[in-house]
């Protein structure tokens, strides 16, 4: 039961609390903070409002001005373009303006100079007057040189006509002394041809029928190893005997064979075609030649006369067999002799 009491007063204070006040208070703080928001805002809206039109004031003013710019801008072009056409025009006319004086100038120079001319014009027909007249006197005195040069020229056309006359004489004399001369140089050739013959003869007499010395044609032959050794332009000593009969041969030759006849005995070196190449022979040239030499200086020797021997070297370039056998390459190094004119 006191328990009960106690919990009966707490409740009948509790019901005693009045919030009215509080709530009221609250409301006015809230309305007084919304009529401050408004406030701000209106005053916000009103210099908003003052910026936005003074703006707008300042734009129109800028647009009338850029109106008044542009304005100002298309004067300033027409006024450019009218400048323009103006200045085009003054510079055509002051290049016609020079042209025409250029023309005047050129007039008064022309007349200057065809005053000039003139003068210069009756200088030079004077001239030409007097040139005339010697060129006239010129004319007369060549008239009397044609006159003389045509007398003259008649004599020397009587002077041609005998001596074609004597000329015509002269090639039928120098036709008779030329076919005079064929046939005696053909009697020498027949001549040589006969003591070719009878010196080939006696030569064949002499040295006898060997295998090693043949004729060919109109040369006597012998085999290079009759008179040399191989590869060698030194006579072998076997060799003087084969000399000595052909040097006889010769000096028989030149006792028979008249002196106004040219003849000559021509010595002709030639090997086979295989290349040497020493310090005393560096090529088939040499070989050939030296042997040929050496035959020339052994007949001279022998009391063959100098002018009557002719030494030649034809290397490995005149083969008489083309084989490559060792009988061909024997055949091919010889020595020939061969009666010729010199």
């Amino acid at each position: 039961m006191p328990v009960s009491s106690a919990g009966g007063r707490r409740r009948g204070r509790m019901s005693q609390i009045n919030y009215w006040p509080g709530f009221v208070d609250a409301l006015s703080t809230l309305l007084l903070a919304i009529i401050f928001l408004i406030s701000v805002f209106t005053v916000g809206q009103f210099f908003l409002s003052t910026e936005i039109s003074g703006r707008d004031t300042v734009l129109d003013r800028l647009n009338r001005q850029i109106a008044e710019l542009t304005d100002l801008l298309s004067l300033e072009r027409s006024g450019r373009r009218t400048v323009e056409e103006n200045l085009a025009a003054l510079q055509s006319t002051l290049k016609a303006n020079e042209a025409e004086r250029a023309r005047l100038q050129g007039l008064l120079e022309s007349g200057n100079a065809a005053q000039s001319q003139a003068g210069e014009l009756n200088v030079a027909l004077e001239a030409e007057r007097q040139a005339t007249g010697r060129a006239l006197s010129q004319v007369e005195i060549l008239n009397q040189q044609i006159a003389a040069m045509r007398r003259q020229l008649a004599a020397l056309e009587e002077a041609l006509a005998a001596s074609e006359n004597r000329d015509r004489e002269s090639q039928a004399r120098i036709a008779d002394l030329g076919s005079r001369l064929n046939v005696a140089l053909a009697q020498r050739v027949q001549e040589l041809a006969r003591y070719r013959s009878d010196f080939f003869g006696r030569l064949r007499q002499i040295l006898g029928n060997r295998p090693d010395v043949r004729i060919v044609g109109d040369r006597f032959v012998f085999q290079s190893e009759v008179l040399f050794p191989a590869g060698q332009a030194t006579l072998r000593p076997e060799a003087a005997g084969e000399l000595d009969r052909i040097a006889t041969a010769l000096t028989e030759l030149e006792r028979q064979v008249p002196p106004d006849i040219p003849w000559v005995i021509r010595v002709d070196g030639h090997t086979d075609q295989r290349p040497i190449n020493t310090p005393q022979f560096p090529s088939n040239w040499a070989l050939s030649s030296a042997r040929a030499i050496a035959v020339v200086q052994a007949l001279i020797a022998r009391g063959v006369q100098p002018q009557h021997l002719v030494a030649a070297g034809f290397g490995e370039f005149q083969p008489l067999d083309n084989g490559t056998t060792e009988e061909a390459y024997a055949r091919n190094r010889r020595i020939e002799l061969k009666l010729t004119e010199r």
